[in-house]
């Protein structure tokens, strides 16, 4: 029979991490996309906690009510679509 290793949870309450400066030199376009990556990511991981498992069920209202409870801009149509992707493929 196996036995199982159990991993401690850490003591130290969680700590955000150092951000670190973008690569300089890029295309425009390339920061924005990255950024909208980054909020979809932020959006979905909200919604997945508030019991949205279901992309059908994050409409745009819903995405964006979670944005404005975040603290966040409202995101783009195009973010919205993002979210629900993200939601989407966490199966």
């Amino acid at each position: 029979m196996a036995v199982a290793t159990v991993t401690p949870l850490p003591l130290e309450p969680w700590k955000p991490l150092q951000k670190k400066p973008l690569p300089a030199g890029r295309p425009r376009e390339w920061y924005v996309c990255h950024n909208r990556r980054l909020k979809a990511m932020r959006l979905a991981i909200a919604l997945l906690d508030s019991g949205v498992y279901i992309a059908s069920k994050a409409d745009d209202r819903t995405i964006r009510n979670t944005a404005q409870h975040l603290g966040v801009h409202p995101p783009s149509d195009a973010t919205c679509r993002m979210v629900r992707s993200l939601i989407r493929s966490g199966r």
